[in-house]
């Protein structure tokens, strides 16, 4: 017969074996976050300014009552926490205020019995019946030590009442009691809690602080590892020690204890050196082809493409740090990797690498807002591929500048078309229209001539009397314009169809109103460009006052600017045209068709009291003003 009862002890035994040895198994592994934590202020990374503070209230015996640290994760405050209640309860302390880790009191706190430090997940504990609990242990004087410490992590997650019924305890506690509240979310706090703390402010750890410490940590557990796979890590972890030591475990159980690059970029699905070095390449060669081909084998692999874009935005940025030694050292990576980045600096320019990072941080920006995602990816790289210029389009971009102008020649041309000399003489086919007093109201041009320079010889035709007393009573002035051919630039001369001669114009050929106003037509029809100037000579025809002498009415002061602005170039084209060197323009308002501007009130009542001076005493006397 079976006994069953002995069955169920042998089985319950083994079971419990089973379970046992498993749990054993199990338990002589502990992960690094837990088994590097600091012990003294000394080994605690990256937070040097914090831990000389605390180390000097300790040895200043100025201790207050409350603190708060506040940082973000993983950064040390919690394990700052629990050194600064060990140190301050050390019996005997060392000389540079550490914890001796060898009394009674250290002891107990490294074995987890000490009855001096207390711990509260506010998380979890964040009622009132939870803070009221405890204030009743804060009555309590400690047994061993100077001090009872109170560390209440995430202190944000207190509710409302659990705040303000623990306002008059940490404002003022028993003289053993101090508190130390950790958080992450200091703005979640009410000020009143915050203004009865000292706060102190964690940092992000940098990567090199976080790197060496992942060295020290794989140098005692015998992993093989390169600088470029931790930075990566570090960089991952994005400024926190626990974090990094998680990735460092993780990566450790996939590649066996022999940390490499590529193993860590293939694990953390990290995006490849490689890859931006590859578009920066297709970039500087202006190789669009070859940038599109990589964004799609880098979409291929999953990547986000607003990863992708802020990646490139970060890759430019790096590349212009390495530009300048003095600023490469803000660029933390591995040795090698900066050597291949202050390489690929050396063939961007600064102006290309400023294009590229406000190109690329503009696709960042709008990237969420794309109905087309990859679409604006591509064109982003089109971009940035037309950033770099051939060396054909620098030769062309040459050719079509526009050359300055020469500063002397330019003074001198213009004193020539700015200085009039009344007193200069003329020949004597001339002097019956230049001796003649000038007016404002008409303006007259003249193509540029010899007369300036050197004196001309007599024309074999004179002025016909009539028209010279014509001229007498108009009061016409006429005065050289000085201007050169060759000042006018190409696009001056394609607009207002101007070829300039081979030499001077010397010929004396009469000709008639008729061939000048088909002259003149011609002229406006070959008009390109200046469409205004065009329709002014369209509606205003010349009209002969003389053998050499012709004059423009026209209705308006901006009609008759466009006539002067190309009054040059006019006067050049019918000279050639017509042949004859002596061809003047007068260009003038005609009377009593001019078009005026409107008048202001100002202007109106000024006419008015003009011809009644006793509107002005009737404006005083009831104090009138007009604009």
């Amino acid at each position: 017969m079976i006994n069953h009862n002995r069955m169920e002890k042998t089985d319950i035994f083994r079971i419990f074996v089973f379970h046992f040895l498993s749990y054993s198994v199990m338990d002589t592994f502990i992960v690094s976050a837990r088994k590097y934590r600091p012990a003294t202020f000394r080994s605690v990374v990256g937070q040097e300014a914090l831990t000389t503070t605390l180390k000097n209230a300790i040895a200043g015996n100025k201790l207050a009552h409350a603190y708060l640290f506040s940082g973000p994760r993983g950064v040390g405050k919690t394990t700052c926490a629990r050194i600064f209640a060990k140190t301050i309860n050390c019996l005997t302390p060392l000389h540079d205020h550490e914890a001796c880790n060898a009394c009674e009191s250290c002891v107990a706190f490294n074995e987890q019995r000490s009855y001096n430090i207390h711990e509260l997940d506010a998380a979890s504990n964040n009622g009132v019946d939870d803070i009221r609990s405890l204030i009743d242990q804060v009555r309590v004087p400690p047994q061993i030590g100077k001090f009872k410490v109170y560390i209440i992590d995430e202190v944000h997650m207190l509710s409302q009442s659990a705040f303000n019924s623990f306002l008059k305890t940490l404002e003022e506690p028993p003289a053993h009691a101090i508190f130390i509240l950790a958080t992450t979310e200091k703005h979640k706090i009410i000020p009143t809690i915050l203004s009865r703390c000292q706060v102190y402010d964690f940092n992000r750890i940098n990567i090199g602080d976080i790197v060496a410490h992942l060295q020290y940590v794989a140098k005692e557990e015998g992993v093989e590892t390169e600088p470029e796979a931790l930075n990566i890590i570090a960089q991952k972890a994005d400024g926190g020690m626990r974090d990094a030591l998680s990735i460092f475990d993780q990566t450790v159980s996939y590649t066996g204890g022999n940390i490499t690059y590529k193993a860590v970029i293939e694990n953390l699905n990290v995006l490849d050196y490689e890859y931006y070095f590859q578009l920066s390449d297709a970039i500087l060669g202006g190789n669009v082809v070859e940038c599109l081909l990589i964004l799609n084998e880098i979409l291929n692999r999953g990547f986000e493409g607003q990863y992708i874009i802020s990646g490139i935005a970060s890759h430019f940025r790096d590349l212009l740090v390495c530009k300048d030694s003095a600023t490469a050292t803000l660029f933390q990576v591995g040795a090698t990797i900066r050597e291949r980045y202050i390489e690929m600096a050396k063939k961007c320019s600064n102006h290309l690498l400023y294009e590229a990072i406000g190109i690329a941080n503009d696709c960042d920006l709008n990237y969420r807002l794309s109905k087309n995602k990859r679409l604006l990816l591509e064109l982003t790289l089109i971009r940035l591929c037309q950033l770099q210029e051939t060396p054909a389009m620098v030769t062309e971009k040459k050719k079509t500048a526009i050359k300055p102008i020469d500063a002397e020649k330019g003074k001198s041309e213009s004193a020539v078309v700015k200085k009039e000399k009344p007193q200069q003489e003329h020949p004597p086919h001339k002097s019956a229209i230049t001796d003649q007093p000038e007016t404002t109201e008409k303006a007259v041009a003249t193509a540029p001539s010899t007369a300036a320079e050197e004196p001309q010889k007599p024309h074999s035709k004179s002025v016909k009397p009539e028209n010279a007393e014509k001229l007498k009573k108009k009061s016409i002035s006429i005065s050289g314009m000085g201007i050169s051919l060759s000042s006018l630039t190409n696009e001056q001369k394609s607009d207002n169809i101007v070829s300039e001669p081979d030499a001077e114009i010397h010929g004396s050929n009469l000709f008639t109103e008729e061939e000048l106003i088909s002259v003149w037509n011609e002229y406006s029809r070959k008009l390109k460009k200046e469409k205004l100037l065009k329709n002014t000579m369209s509606l205003y025809l010349p009209k002969m006052v003389s053998d050499v002498l012709f004059e423009v009415e026209v209705n308006s002061e901006i009609n008759k600017q466009y006539l002067t602005d190309n009054s040059y170039a006019i006067l050049t084209y019918l000279r050639e045209k017509l042949q004859n060197g002596d061809i003047t323009m007068i260009i003038k308002i005609a009377e009593g068709n001019a078009i005026k501007k409107a008048l202001t009130s100002r202007e109106i009542f000024d006419e008015m009291a003009e011809k009644n001076p006793a509107l002005l005493k009737l404006s005083d006397e009831f104090g009138l003003e007009l604009s």
